[in-house]
């Protein structure tokens, strides 16, 4: 079940993947009462999981986001945001969220691919239709697990659209861990504004591999607090309601309201 003002652009065509898929698009309170009022945007992967639990991989598990902007951006927590949901491609969605192919996995490696539907195809759509701010400090992308791989990927690739991310319990694991190879060559002097989070019941690999993004990040010039905020949540496993749990969290770092300033 959804909540607030979701838009439906149903059996969008894409020319760059191969299926085509419903988004999904969440406008802030007080959208319709005005004509002028722009707003940033968060593109969130997995679509099918974001708002409603009857469409979610585990049928009544989301991640409940737009109940939580519905709650904090008339409390001011949060500021008014556009959010779009993509859906997964299926059964081919290992493939669409790596950036590389896995010899071990034996697939792998269309996040490039994806990276283009969504800069050249579903933001320009997003931009078109709705009133936003396109530039790179008003647009955020996230994920968790494979969904959050592909959220850091892309931000290292597309610094220049994306500002903001929502790295929650990625799968760094991935192909030997290749991303932080990418992040270790990355040379742009721009820096998203980053949560990166995990659970401290993900695994111990898991929760080694994200100590290890973060301290790259660092050492890569992201400074805790300022545009770099991790979190471990203590008990947390790798699922939809431990995700559900941190999105107000992420939400207030990554577009903070007047009352959260």
């Amino acid at each position: 079940m959804t909540v607030g003002d979701i838009r439906y652009h149903r059996n969008f065509r894409s020319a760059v993947v191969p299926d085509s898929r419903d988004i999904l698009v969440y406008l802030p309170p007080g959208y319709g009462a005005s004509t002028s009022a722009r707003y940033p945007v968060l593109y969130l992967q997995d679509g099918q999981n974001v708002f409603d639990g009857d469409t979610a991989f585990i049928p009544g598990q989301e991640w409940q986001v737009d109940e939580a902007a519905e709650r904090l951006i008339p409390a001011g927590r949060v500021q008014p945001l556009i959010i779009v949901a993509i859906p997964h491609a299926g059964i081919n969605r290992i493939d669409e969220y790596t950036p590389t192919f896995d010899l071990k996995m034996h697939r792998g490696g269309s996040a490039a691919q994806y990276g283009t539907f969504l800069t050249r195809e579903v933001k320009p759509l997003i931009d078109a239709t709705y009133r936003t701010r396109p530039g790179r400090q008003y647009t955020a992308l996230g994920g968790s697990s494979l969904g959050g791989l592909v959220t850091f990927y892309l931000g290292l690739r597309y610094p220049r659209i994306f500002g903001r991310l929502a790295v929650m319990s990625p799968s760094i694991w991935w192909d030997q861990r290749s991303v932080l190879a990418d992040l270790a060559g990355y040379r742009d002097a721009r820096r998203a504004t980053i949560w990166l989070d995990t659970g401290t019941r993900e695994g111990g690999i898991t929760l080694e591999n994200v100590r290890q993004l973060r301290d790259q990040l660092i050492g890569k010039g992201w400074r805790l607090g300022r545009n770099l905020r991790y979190y471990e949540a203590e008990g947390a496993e790798h699922s939809e309601q431990a995700w559900a749990g941190r999105v107000p969290m992420m939400l207030e770092f990554l577009f903070p309201g007047d009352a959260a300033t």
